[in-house]
C-alpha cells in the first residue's frame, strides 16, 4: 500500500497536529451542508497565493488546509483520508501512485524548473556535477522527491550513474539544519528549502532548468473526494480559481513576495526568488504531459527508485479541467 511513504513520514502524531491547524478560507457557511474541500498544501504555498490573490472570494464552498513540509507526509495523510488534494511535482506524485495512494491527477502545473536545484557548499571541492562523484548527497525530503529526479538525470547527462554517489534522505528543516552546520556538503532539494540554503553559504550547483526536470507539477484528489460529487464539483471550481491565482502571481510578483515574506516569514530575497519561480499555470492534463511525465517514471524506475513503475496516462482524471 503505502509502504515508501509511511517510511519517510514525519509519523502519525505529528500528522494529526499538522491536518488539525488548517483554517477555513472562504466566507463563513450558510448552510450546515456546505461543502468543505480539505486542500493538501507543503510550505503554505498554494494556501499563500490564494490569499494573497483572495481566489476564494465569492466561493459557496469552504476549504480547509492541511500543511506539510513535504510530499511524502501529505500524501500519507490523503491515504490517511484527512486531506481530499494532494500537490507536488510530478516524481513525488508517481511515487504515491506507485505506494499503492489511491489518488487521481486532476490537474498539471507548469513552470521553468529552477525552484529545484542541487546546493553545495562553498568551498566543498564540487564545482561541476562530475564533482558529485563519490559525495554523499542528502536528497530531501524522501526517496522518490523531485529532487532526487534532478539529480538522477544531472548524474545521467555527465556521463556518471546513479551509483556514483552516495544518496541519504532527509525532510527539508533537518537537512537544512546540516547544512547550515556543515555536517553535509551537498543537497539536493527545492522550494523555499533551496533558497534558505542558498542563503546559509551554498552555491547552486545546477536547477532543474533547461530540461533538467519537466517542470510538471500536479494537483491530484483522492478517489473518495472523486466519488463525491459535491466535492467534485467544488474541486472544479478550486481549480479555475488556483488557475487565476497563479496568473495573478506572474503580473504581481512583489506583492506575491511580500506575502509570503509575511506568511511563510523568508526574508526579503528569499521571498523575491520563490517568487520568480512559482508554477505559472494551472493546465488541463494532455497527452503531451503524460508522455513527459512518463518519461520521469521510467527513468526512475530504470535505477529502481520507482517500483512498480506507473503508467502516468491511466493515473489521471481530465474531467474537471477541460
Amino acid at each position: 500500500m503505502i509502504r515508501r511513504i509511511a517510511a519517510a513520514a514525519l509519523g502519525f502524531s505529528a500528522l494529526l497536529t499538522l491536518t488539525a491547524c488548517g483554517a477555513d478560507s472562504s466566507a463563513e457557511a450558510s448552510s450546515s451542508k456546505q461543502v468543505t474541500l480539505t486542500i493538501g498544501d507543503q510550505a503554505k504555498t498554494l494556501q499563500t497565493i490564494v490569499a494573497a490573490s483572495d481566489a476564494l472570494k465569492g466561493a459557496d464552498y469552504k476549504v480547509k488546509w492541511a500543511e506539510f513540509e513535504g510530499a511524502a507526509p501529505l500524501y500519507q495523510a490523503v491515504q490517511a483520508g484527512a486531506a481530499d488534494t494532494g500537490y507536488s511535482a510530478d516524481l513525488p506524485a508517481l511515487q504515491a501512485l506507485s505506494g499503492g495512494v489511491r489518488v487521481k491527477n486532476v490537474a498539471a502545473l507548469q513552470n521553468d524548473g529552477k525552484h529545484v536545484g542541487i546546493v553545495v557548499r562553498k568551498g566543498s571541492g564540487i564545482d561541476s556535477v562530475k564533482d558529485l562523484k563519490g559525495q554523499k548527497v542528502v536528497v530531501s525530503s524522501a526517496k522518490g522527491s523531485i529532487a532526487e529526479y534532478l539529480l538522477a538525470n544531472a548524474l545521467k547527462q555527465n556521463g556518471l550513474s546513479y551509483q556514483d554517489v552516495h544518496v541519504q534522505y532527509l525532510l527539508p528543516t533537518d537537512a537544512q539544519a546540516a547544512f547550515a552546520s556543515g555536517k553535509i556538503k551537498a543537497w539536493a532539494t527545492f522550494g523555499v528549502y533551496q533558497a534558505v540554503g542558498l542563503e546559509q553559504g551554498g552555491k547552486l550547483l545546477v536547477d532543474g532548468a533547461g530540461g533538467r526536470v519537466s517542470g510538471i507539477g500536479f494537483i491530484n484528489a483522492s478517489d473518495d473526494a472523486l466519488a463525491n460529487s459535491a466535492k467534485k464539483a467544488a474541486l472544479a471550481d478550486f481549480l479555475k480559481r488556483l488557475g487565476t491565482a497563479l496568473q495573478w502571481t506572474s503580473t504581481h510578483q512583489e506583492a506575491y513576495a511580500k506575502a509570503i515574506q509575511e506568511r511563510n516569514g523568508a526574508d526579503a530575497s528569499v521571498a523575491k526568488t520563490l517568487a520568480s519561480a512559482a508554477y505559472g499555470k494551472v493546465l488541463p492534463i494532455t497527452d503531451d504531459v503524460n508522455r513527459t511525465v512518463q518519461g520521469v517514471a521510467d527513468l526512475m524506475n530504470g535505477i529502481g527508485v520507482l517500483e512498480p513503475n506507473v503508467d502516468v496516462a491511466k493515473s489521471a482524471d481530465t474531467s474537471l479541467l477541460k
